[in-house]
């Protein structure tokens, strides 16, 4: 582990949680393909891009995230993720204070996502979503095209919400708006859609419960929480305001330490009550008279989320990203290539 306003400095500083770490084994195969979808959209253009992205090891978040899933639903979650990546990092500059400019970047995503149809002669940005949603969406219930669209949407119109706070045009928020804002940034409710797209999709009684609803949120937000503390040497330089641990230090005058220790302390909280909450599911199944393969789809949606959270805290302490090594310095934009 690296210093201490990079992340984490000693085991114990990271994130509990019950279960193995499972790992895909179609990961090479996977990583492969990513790396060919990349440059088919237009991304990792340059070699600098492509050596600097490899440090991340995103196609082993991908992996780890999601151990049971098929080669084509593994190369879909590699893809996502990247996309998430790159896409946000393009904000990490001069235009990242700038919310009209945002706006009018995200709208065009926006009109894909409800047409299913790229812009004429399409950014490398705008090529890649197009493509993720086809393969996405592909045979999945009107219902479940719906929320997922809706998170998608409030994904990608988080970010300029985020360039506001950047810009000082807004007040600074408290932990009720960061939690808001910080859940549609993260782009984890698409991460969700994805689990159950990848393990079957989950009954709209079970879906709407709200034990399984709080449990979402809670898979969501440890990892989202547990990441500002990675990324806060990223994002506190570039004026980020979003992030609990900046949160927390201007709210209660706590030190960077502290800050970090109080910020990880709320990720393991979240982690162990979405656990306490997974022992009553199978009761809930029974109770809303679920049949047999309902109730295997709700466990298995369960257990992915699961996956998810341990896929994603492993990663995060072993990635290079959120060190020098695999970063770029804060006085300059936060990516090598123009993806917009």
């Amino acid at each position: 582990m690296h210093e201490l306003m990079h992340g984490p400095t000693h085991t114990d500083d990271v994130i509990r949680i019950p279960g193995p770490v499972r790992s895909n084994p179609l990961l090479d195969t996977a990583a492969r393909h990513n790396l060919q979808w990349l440059r088919a959209h237009g991304m990792l253009r340059e070699e600098r891009a492509r050596h600097l992205y490899d440090r991340w090891s995103i196609p082993t978040l991908a992996a780890t995230s999601f151990p049971d899933a098929d080669l084509a639903d593994l190369c879909l979650a590699v893809d996502q993720c990247a996309f998430y990546f790159l896409f946000d990092d393009q904000f990490d500059g001069a235009r990242g204070v700038r919310p009209a400019e945002v706006t009018r970047i995200c709208e065009p995503l926006l009109t894909t996502l409800h047409t299913g149809r790229a812009p004429e002669d399409p950014s490398p940005v705008e090529s890649a979503f197009a493509d993720l949603w086809r393969r996405g969406s592909q045979g999945m219930s009107a219902r479940w095209r719906a929320r997922a669209a809706h998170h998608w949407e409030g994904y990608f119109m988080a970010h300029p919400s985020e360039a506001l706070g950047r810009a000082g045009g807004g007040t600074s928020p408290d932990r009720s708006a960061y939690l808001v804002l910080r859940r549609g940034a993260s782009g984890v409710d698409t991460v969700l859609d994805l689990a159950e797209r990848i393990l079957g999709e989950v009954p709209a009684a079970a879906f709407h419960n709200p034990q399984l609803t709080l449990m979402r949120s809670l898979a969501g937000d440890a990892p989202a929480v547990n990441n500002d503390v990675y990324s806060y040497a990223k994002e506190a330089p570039r004026g980020d305001v979003y992030n609990l641990a900046v949160i927390a230090q201007r709210e209660q005058g706590l030190s960077r330490e502290a800050a970090f220790a109080q910020v990880r302390g709320e990720a393991q909280a979240m982690v162990d009550e979405f656990f306490r909450l997974a022992g009553l599911i199978p009761g809930i199944c029974v109770s809303l008279g679920l049949g047999r393969d309902e109730g295997a789809a709700v466990l298995r949606y369960v257990d992915g989320m699961g996956d998810w959270m341990r896929g994603y805290f492993s990663w995060e302490a072993s990635t290079l990203r959120y060190r020098p090594e695999g970063a770029l310095p804060v006085d300059q934009p936060n990516y090598v290539e123009e993806l917009l």
